[in-house]
């Protein structure tokens, strides 16, 4: 099967794609970097969890209970395998990414992080990667350094040498850039952490939807990443830490299932991942997460990222042909599959609003990423991603909506 074919079939899996916007335009979904679109099998997951077996999990011992615990846990079991994490008790059930990161913060963080300590996170973060340490740093008074991009939008690794050293106690880094698209080299990264003694933390919010990740390959001490962003439900996120960091940790939330014994003078906690999932979690939305990995898993994360691939080097093409259009970072072969660009003289919401009139999303703004924009000496950018079910043809439609935005704007 050609994969133009296979990409016919997999849109068949997406109902929204189906969809037949007000204006009478057909659904060109490039937003797939801010969320991507579920198909039928996480919906049904989801459902059938809500019409047959909805029950609290690991409290009850009646029938409804069982089996929603038995699929909250099968659930965690394939996200392990998913990632190649050694063992599902070190997948943590989060709301997404950004609570990921800021458990380690509060938990590890607090733990390990004093004057004079410092941590090391780099010029193209997301702000979840970014404000939760400006928090900690108030409180704990350890000094944050950030290293720089160059202009062309990759990490600066010459800078590396002189940013980590004996004092750096953890270093976080994006795995791909949600602004700029940059795959960054994680296991040099991770190399040069290991160098000074360095802990290291990597948001894989922009990776693992949309290639093959191996945590243990990687050496990552800790991996974040979110569920919506690959076909799994929102309000669900994934951290991946080391067996022995997560076991010295303190617990992030306190609240029940987090707890092993409470008596009116303390409390013991419970093993790990339970430690840090206090309260009723999101079983609906696990339950999706572990459909959406059978659902990638049946496609392929080696075929996902080559189709990417290809149709991020032919929207590059594409897009470069447009007057007065500046795509942000790198070239296409050092990008994942997205593309953030201005328009000379056309604001980035201007932009989305005449693309929307074709019936092509795309996101306008900052997208989380001020301090990135600033270096780049834009206030902001639209951005167009793709994921596994979209096409040449829908890049044309873009082209095509950039060309009419840039004639309005220029008449």
């Amino acid at each position: 099967m050609s994969t133009a074919d296979r990409t016919t079939d997999l849109r068949n899996d997406f109902p929204i794609l189906r969809r037949v916007l007000p204006n009478g335009r057909s659904l060109i979904y490039f937003d797939n970097a801010a969320t991507s679109q579920k198909p039928e099998s996480v919906i049904r997951a989801m459902d059938d969890y809500y019409r047959r077996y909805n029950a609290n999990v690991h409290r009850g011992v009646h029938t409804l209970s069982e089996e929603a615990t038995a699929a909250f846990e099968a659930a965690r079991e394939k996200v392990a395998k998913f990632i190649n994490a050694p063992s599902p008790r070190q997948i943590i059930f989060t709301r997404g990414a950004t609570e990921s990161i800021n458990l380690v913060a509060y938990t590890w963080g607090r733990a390990h992080l004093r004057p004079g300590d410092e941590v090391l996170i780099t010029a193209m973060e997301h702000h979840a990667n970014i404000v939760p340490w400006q928090i900690m740093q108030e409180q704990l008074g350890f000094t944050l350094r950030y290293a720089p991009i160059t202009d062309q939008g990759l990490l600066d690794l010459d800078a590396l040498p002189t940013l980590l050293t004996e004092r750096t106690k953890l270093f976080c880094f994006v795995h791909a850039s949600n602004v700029l698209g940059t795959i960054n080299p994680v296991r040099d990264l991770v190399a040069a952490a290991r160098s000074v003694g360095a802990r290291v933390l990597i948001d894989g919010a922009q990776s693992v939807p949309h290639m093959p990740v191996d945590v243990q390959a990687l050496d990552a001490d800790f991996f974040a990443f979110s569920s919506h962003k690959m076909c799994g439900p929102t309000g669900m996120g994934v951290l991946y830490g080391k067996r022995e960091l997560l076991e010295a940790m303190p617990p992030f939330m306190g609240g029940g299932d987090m707890i092993r014994e409470v008596t009116l003078t303390g409390s013991k906690w419970n093993s790990v991942p339970y430690k840090f999932e206090a309260g009723t979690p999101a079983i609906a939305e696990a339950i999706g997460l572990g459909a959406a990995v059978d659902y990638l898993q049946q496609v392929g994360m080696d075929w996902v990222h080559a189709h990417e691939r290809e149709i991020t080097r032919y929207a590059y093409a594409r897009m470069a042909e447009v007057e007065g259009l500046r795509i942000l970072g790198p070239g296409p072969e050092a990008r994942g599959g997205l593309i953030a660009f201005t328009l000379e003289g056309v604001h980035p919401h201007d932009i989305a609003a005449i693309l929307d009139r074709a019936g092509v999303a795309v996101r306008a703004g900052h997208h989380c990423a001020q301090p990135l924009h600033d270096r780049l000496g834009v206030h902001a950018s639209a951005r167009a991603s793709f994921y596994l079910y979209n096409t040449p043809d829908e890049v044309d439609v873009l082209v095509d909506a950039l060309h009419k935005a840039q004639e309005i704007f220029t008449l």
